[in-house]
């Protein structure tokens, strides 16, 4: 049996497990990086903060994901999927216990950096098995289950979480979490051990892996990449003050938040998961791959800025029916966006494409917190940082639009010999 058979047979075999436990990961990766978020209010007060410091510790985050993306696309690539996946994990698990440890403003800040530098494993690596597990016209679905991931990650995180800390506190949730995400890697090892082991038998017979600039001249990245950018701008706003909004600024208790915010995270998954079944039907009745995807990324950036700019401009009501229309539209296009680059990069390009393309898309996770907190600091209140998202939302659009004609995989080999020369 050759290398490269053994590895189809070993990857047929963990495949009806690799989708769920990713699907699971992006859970605990969603969980894991909101706590910070939704523990805002108590933090806030403990270690007495203003929005601009809260807001640093949000984007800090950030600065080690976006950093380390490229190289985590590159491992994905090198070392596989599976242990990239899992060491990712660790990293993230252990820095998440370790933050209900922490003494004060600077350990979170170290925690909340070592978080990023393990979180960078989870868009790459999945992205990269299932293009080597799933056929192209199911991407839609396996998408949505990691959009599902990304979605009920925070609605647990808020509802349950937000329960727990208003009752043992913020530091025993942060252990508690980062206990139970570490026990992933028992059924992610025992599941993926052989196929991560002829992955690497495999590699050695395997085409040249695709050079970084070959993917960073294609217009098609940047109009994909910009659309990334946007959408997680109008997600991370979301995933990052909405606790504090809804109690600071709505004047809800910890308890009304935690309710008010799964729900509204229950509609960005049930929105991420209509839209990739509708895509994926619409596909497979005959639709080209670039119109289905296209509209529902339209539909959802047009959707989200409307959204964002009811809670904005209206009253008390109509601003919490605003964040619910904002989950909705922005869910819409969660599936499309990593879809989109798994039918674009194909299976030998999509772990360094993703690993650059997740790098630029997070850059708004280093802008956003910092400018919310400034605007919300020098206006005492939120209407301008919503006004500002909804906008950056809206721009998405030239990406999608004007930026990427179609979304038909690339002919990479001849790309990598003119680059060569």
């Amino acid at each position: 049996m050759t290398a490269m058979t053994a590895d189809e047979t070993a990857r047929a075999r963990a495949g009806m497990w690799v989708i769920p436990l990713l699907g699971l990961a992006i859970f605990i990766n969603y969980v894991d990086r909101g706590n910070l978020a939704t523990a805002g209010p108590l933090i806030k007060d403990e270690l007495r903060l203003d929005a601009k410091q809260f807001g640093l510790l949000i984007s800090a985050f950030s600065w080690t994901y976006v950093a380390a993306m490229p190289l985590a696309g590159w491992l994905s690539e090198r070392i596989g999927g599976y242990w990239t996946m899992a060491v990712g994990l660790a990293i993230w698990g252990l820095a998440t216990l370790m933050t209900g440890y922490a003494g004060g403003f600077a350990a979170i800040l170290m925690f909340r950096l070592a978080l990023g530098v393990g979180e960078t494993a989870a868009f790459p690596c999945s992205s990269k098995l299932i293009a080597e597990h799933v056929p192209q016209h199911r991407l839609g679905l396996a998408n949505g289950v990691m959009s599902l991931g990304l979605t009920l990650g925070p609605a647990f995180g808020v509802f349950f979480g937000g329960h727990l800390m208003g009752r043992f506190g913020w530091r025993q949730v942060f252990i508690l979490y980062g206990a139970i995400s570490l026990l992933w890697l028992v059924p992610w090892i025992a599941t993926t051990w052989k196929a991560s082991s002829t992955y690497r038998a495999a590699r050695k017979t395997a085409e040249p892996d695709l050079p970084f600039k070959a993917i960073l001249k294609r217009k098609d990245f940047w109009g994909l990449s910009l659309g990334h950018f946007a959408g997680n701008y109008g997600f991370y706003f979301v995933i990052s003050w909405l606790p504090l909004y809804l109690v600071k600024a709505r004047g809800f208790s910890m308890g009304e938040m935690a309710n008010i915010g799964g729900f509204i995270y229950l509609a960005y998954a049930a929105a991420a998961a209509g839209g990739a079944l509708v895509t994926d039907w619409w596909i497979g009745s005959g639709a080209a791959h670039g119109k289905a995807r296209k509209t529902i990324a339209t539909l959802s950036q047009t959707v989200g800025a409307m959204g964002l700019m009811m809670t904005a401009l209206g009253g008390p009501k109509l601003s919490l029916v605003g964040l619910f229309v904002t989950a909705i539209g922005l869910g819409l296009v969660s599936p499309h966006i990593f879809a989109s680059a798994q039918r674009l990069a194909g299976k030998r390009g999509i772990g360094r494409w993703m690993g650059l393309q997740n790098c630029i898309g997070n850059l708004s996770g280093i802008v956003g917190p910092l400018v919310t907190g400034a605007i919300i600091d020098s206006t005492g209140a939120y209407t301008w940082a919503f006004i500002l998202t909804a906008a950056i939302v809206l721009i998405g659009l030239i990406g999608w639009l004007l930026m990427i004609p179609k979304v038909e995989p690339i002919a990479w080999d001849g790309e990598a010999e003119y680059l060569s020369l």
